[in-house]
């Protein structure tokens, strides 16, 4: 007899313990993402109110608020609807024997693991809990596009039909984004509910998917076939929006919609939006047959037809149908493109004059083009950013990071100048004092900035300084009352101000200069909680227990004005070029920001861009000091912009609001410009023969750049316009035919008021040659003269440093070509200026000084005359003394007019020599 002694029953975890702990799990974790975007959403709330912008930080909140809602709201929904209703047909079958039968034909004792997941697992609230989960997931993904449809609501009309449709363009900027993301949300919605539904019927046997047996009950078939059926429906409306979509083709012909496109594909979207229908019908139906294979026949019904419609069919009608008759059939559309694309860009907006190039060049021109001749850029931005670091930087912890080309009025001229600004980088201080206090409440700012004229230098080739030195000292350039920068291109860490402790201001001998910030920027730290709030945001405890922060102390963060401006306005564009201007004592920063949109019809997308249109419709400013921003809106005409005024109207000023003298410093963005010229190589060209057949394709200028080959970029130059009173500021680039060389036309943008961003193209005539850039980069080479100076420098131990572009300045109807020549020691770090190379016509010379250089330029060729080399012998007279000092006499006296830059004088000294000299040559010769 045996007995059976057993022990206590093993207890098995109940229920309520394993969804308490799951509850518990779940509530930690909500909480701290809770804290998480509290800390954020607090952090830019204060950072927002101290800059003024709270109506756009409660706009965007709101707008993530109801899309974060309405996403996850729709979602849950979705999928707890098909949850629920997997669960409910679920449940009528028994899956105990499907269980066990799978694991008895395999010989083995079955872990009904699914049996344990079917029965323990409270089902109703699992659901609830995976549909709120993965719409989590789902609306954090689409919080993201709150752009979009706070556009869409706000839409403004542009004002324009495309020729397809007839749809104001409003429609595709605005509409069809919104069309797409809720299109693409309904996809992903179904596709989670399929795998949602099925993942319970999977638990619960209905589904079965393994080596033995592959199973679904009527009642799964059922539910997925209404899924398939709408999936077919929201396919169907996809297929109408893909209508709108042909907007945006390109066959390598044709940008938008082609030939093909309109008369094969269109209609084929039609037809596909028929099967899509019928598709979903017939799936629907299923619900009565409840078998694999209607949906199946629908779902190989709209595969098979659009491969057919969407891709055989519009490839072989193109190829046998469109090509033979390509240009014929295709110039509709192609016209359409141009058209739109220059619209899209503002092309259509320029301005083509002829220019004569004419070689007329003399020194009555020059004296009459004084103001271009005086603003020749002769210091390039890389040469001078190293004479600057070595003259200026004072101390290692101070960088210049970028130099900016822009134009004031001194001492009663127009001058074109270069200038940067002094920041501090606390990352370069000492290893030894990268301490908590130094980094962020002791070296908090920049100090002033370095000034320069772009065309003249020292003796010594050093750039001349109208600004110089800590504090800044004004020598012929603005005066600098306010010095301190506390936000620029390269401020990226967070400072505390008004401290207990003065900060360091500047170096001044062996000791420093320490000032207290009297501003109104940053956040108020004093109180207890919102230090406790900031040292948990910058993860610092150092914020927290800090003796040098008081009640009236001030954090300032997003001092990088890129990030500042970015924060307020997101949907914005930020050009790459931000520029100090110094305006009635105090420094700001000026910013360019643009509208773009990728969903403009029928035009061609923007090189190596996302974007098809864009406009410089806004422009920011930036106190450097304070940090306040300012958006101005420039172009009242843009509909994005309209758009973004009606969603935040206290955000944007009108332009006429800007103070008069930062008005007098916009000037024409060079993102901007350089993706208008891109386009503008093809889209010259209207006619739509001349376009497909690219006969006169533009490209930029080459010019040896970098050891090898680059291509020239934009430059900004004071010059006059022929037929123009006065001298403006232009951003301007010479374009040159397609696999050639010489110059065809020169590309200009308009800065100065009344005329701001006007742009005009001056075409040469196609019968003349004009030389360009590469080709005078040839000659000198070419150059005996020069080149042997230039390798006799190599030879002695300098470096020879070429300018980054050589200088196309168009004066009346003729063009000079000028270009600097910098010497710096092999191991140095100190480029000087020490030479000019100009070029006109078929004249090339260096000299030290560019009015040397001019003056070599004209007088030399003028000066070596052929002689008259006569056999039969004549009686010479020979010139009288006092002509030859009257013509010495002139000679002197032109010298000094072109010492002082008196070119007029000296042209009317220089032409009364000629004809002494020439009045003694023929008494000379007989002639």
């Amino acid at each position: 007899m045996t007995i059976g002694i057993t022990g206590p029953e093993r207890k098995v975890p109940r229920q309520s313990a394993v969804v308490g702990l799951t509850i518990a799990a779940a509530v930690i974790g909500v909480c701290l993402i809770l804290l998480w975007l509290a800390s954020d959403l607090l952090v830019d709330w204060l950072w927002f109110s101290s800059i003024n912008y709270q109506q756009v930080f409660w706009t965007t909140i709101g707008a993530k608020t109801v899309i974060f809602l309405a996403a996850w709201t729709g979602t849950a929904i979705i999928l707890w609807v098909n949850g629920w209703f997997a669960l409910r047909f679920a449940r009528r079958r028994s899956t105990q024997l499907v269980t066990a039968s799978v694991w008895n034909f395999a010989g083995n004792a079955p872990p009904d693991l699914l049996a344990l997941l079917r029965d323990r697992l409270p089902w109703s609230r699992l659901i609830v809990g995976g549909a709120a989960l993965l719409a989590l997931l789902v609306a954090a993904a689409e919080v993201g596009n709150w752009g979009v449809f706070l556009r869409f609501v706000y839409q403004v009309p542009y004002g324009a039909d495309d020729p397809l449709y007839n749809k104001d363009i409003g429609f595709y900027l605005f509409s069809l984004p919104a069309y797409i993301l809720i299109k693409n949300w309904m996809m992903l919605a179904l596709a989670l509910s399929a795998l949602f539904a099925a993942a319970i019927y999977w638990v619960h046997g209905d589904i079965e998917y393994d080596l033995h047996r592959r199973s679904m009950s009527s009642m799964a078939i059922a539910h997925g076939s209404v899924l398939l059926g709408l999936f077919f429906a929201v396919k169907a409306w996809s297929y109408g929006l893909d209508r709108y979509l042909l907007l945006y083709g390109d066959n390598g012909v044709v940008v938008g919609a082609s030939y093909t496109d309109v008369h094969v594909r269109l209609p084929a979207l039609w037809l596909m939006i028929g099967l899509s229908v019928i598709a979903a019908f017939a799936t629907w139906a299923n619900l009565r047959v409840r078998t694999y294979r209607l949906p199946a026949a629908a779902f190989l019904l709209v595969v098979i037809g659009s491969f057919v419609l969407s891709s055989v069919i519009p490839v072989l009608f193109r190829e046998f149908f469109v090509k033979p008759s390509e240009l014929e059939l295709e110039r509709p559309y192609i016209e359409r493109n141009i058209a739109l694309t220059r619209q899209a860009y503002n092309l259509d907006q320029i301005a083509a004059k002829p220019f004569a190039a004419e070689q007329k060049l003399s020194f009555k021109t020059l004296d009459a083009n004084k103001a271009t001749i005086d603003n020749i850029r002769l210091w390039d931005w890389l040469p001078l950013s190293d004479t600057y670091a070595q003259l200026q930087e004072i101390r290692t912890y101070y960088k210049f990071h970028d130099l900016d080309v822009d134009r004031y009025w001194l001492d009663g001229s127009y001058q074109s100048v270069m200038l940067s600004a002094r920041e501090l980088r606390p990352s370069l201080l000492p290893p030894n004092a990268q301490t908590w206090v130094n980094r962020h409440v002791l070296f908090t700012h920049g100090n002033g900035a370095v000034m320069s004229p772009v065309t003249r230098k020292s003796t010594e080739g050093l750039p001349l300084l109208y600004l110089r030195d800590i504090p800044p000292v004004a020598d012929g350039g603005p005066k600098i009352h306010e010095p301190r920068l506390y936000y620029g291109e390269r401020s990226d860490n967070y400072v505390i101000v008004k401290g207990s402790t003065p900060e360091f201001d500047y170096p001044k001998g062996k000791d420093n200069v320490y000032a207290a910030y009297d501003g109104t920027g940053g956040v108020p730290i004093g109180a207890m909680v919102w230090r406790g709030l900031f040292a948990y945001y910058f993860n610092d405890p150092n914020l927290l227990l800090s003796s040098y922060i008081t009640i009236d102390s001030r954090i300032m963060i997003r001092r990088n004005i890129g990030e500042r401006v970015r924060t307020i306005a997101p949907f914005l564009r930020l050009d790459h070029d931000p520029y100090l201007v110094i305006s009635n004592g105090r420094m700001f920063w000026m910013q360019d920001a643009y509208t773009v949109s990728s969903y403009f019809p029928s035009a061609q997308p923007a090189q190596d861009e996302d974007i098809n249109y864009i406009r410089n419709s806004v422009k920011v400013i930036v106190d450097a000091y304070n940090g306040t921003v300012d958006f101005y809106l420039m172009d009242t005409g843009d509909p994005i912009a309209a758009t973004y005024r009606r969603i935040f109207p206290s955000l944007f000023k009108p332009f006429s609001a800007m103070p008069a003298d930062m008005q007098r410093h916009i000037r024409y963005p060079e993102d901007l410009f350089l993706i208008q010229a891109q386009l503008y190589q093809s889209y010259h060209m209207e006619a739509a023969d001349v376009f497909y057949n690219r006969e006169d394709l533009w490209q930029f200028p080459r010019q040896p750049g970098g050891g090898g080959i680059a291509t020239m970029a934009p430059y900004y130059i004071i010059m006059r316009l022929p037929g123009e009173p006065q001298a403006e500021f232009f951003l301007m680039l010479p374009m040159v035919p397609s696999r050639r060389d010489n110059m065809i036309a020169w590309l200009a943008a308009r800065c100065d008021a009344p005329d701001y961003g006007k742009l005009i193209v001056y075409e040469f005539p196609k019968e003349k040659l004009v030389y360009g850039p590469f080709q005078i980069e040839a000659r000198i080479n070419q150059s005996t003269d020069i080149s042997q100076q230039i390798t006799l420098w190599n030879q002695m131990g300098s470096r020879v440093i070429r300018g980054a572009n050589l200088l196309v300045i168009p004066i009346e109807n003729s063009i000079l070509y000028v270009t600097p020549l910098y010497l710096r020691a092999e191991h140095g770090h100190l480029p000087e200026l020490k030479r000019v190379i100009a070029a006109y016509g078929e004249h090339v010379v260096m000299k030290e000084t560019l009015d040397e250089a001019l003056s070599a330029l004209f007088i030399e060729p003028g000066a070596v005359r052929p002689v008259s080399n006569t056999k039969e012998e004549m009686p010479v007279a020979r010139p009288s003394a006092s002509q030859a000092r009257e013509a010495l006499d002139r000679y002197n006296q032109a010298v000094e007019r072109l010492k002082s830059g008196d070119w007029k004088g000296f042209g009317t000294q220089f032409d009364a020599m000629r004809e002494l000299l020439e009045e003694m040559n023929r008494h000379a010769t007989g002639h």
